[in-house]
This record gives C-alpha cells, structure tokens and sequence, in this order.
C-alpha cells in the first residue's frame, strides 16, 4: 500500500431488497409483521428501503427465518462507481493488488 493518506468517501451502498422477496412469496407487511413479532413501522422501513443507520441483525434473522430467505437475500451491497468523483483507478488498482497477494 501507499504510504500516503487516502480518506474513502465513497464506498458503494447497501440496499434492502426485501419487498422483492416478499412479493416473490406473496408475503404482506402486515402478516410479516406479525409473524416476526416486529412491529408494522419496522418491517415497513425495510420493505420501503429507506435509510437505516444501523441494522438490527435480531431482525433481519427473524425475517429470514420467517420468509426461509438467506441474508443475500434481503442485502445486497452495490459498489461506487469508478473513476468520475467515485473510487480513483489508482486505489482500484492497489486493493486489486492486496487481492491477488493473497492467492
């Protein structure tokens, strides 16, 4: 690694995908809700995708266990853009390298 100091800003996002598993499995909000025992605002906020500081694992395990869902499921990470004010191709470049050190 460099030995200058790279401060990330834009890392890519995490996006809640769990509407698309529920509508796949023809599951409401309400009777998720209920089956999990998460109150309708909770499961809500999921469903909507909206800005979540910090997910509550204890939840998403009860709405995996309920909708018999894996995590990937319900969570998916969309990396930065290259390049254009996301991740510079120098970075790129040197996190590619600790990768392949490593095979």
């Amino acid at each position: 690694m460099s030995d200058g100091i790279f401060v990330l800003k834009e890392y890519g996002r995490m996006v809640i995908t769990l509407k698309d598993v529920m509508e796949r499995q023809g599951m409401t909000r309400n009777r998720l809700a209920r089956l999990t025992g998460l109150v309708f605002n909770s499961i809500n906020r999921y469903y909507q995708n909206a800005p979540i500081s910090s997910v509550d694992l204890d939840v998403l395990a009860k709405i995996c266990f309920v909708m018999n869902c894996d995590i990937s499921d319900v969570l998916k990470y969309e990396p930065p853009e290259i390049g254009d004010g996301g991740i510079p191709q120098s970075l790129v470049a040197e996190i590619e390298g600790m990768y392949q050190d490593e095979s």
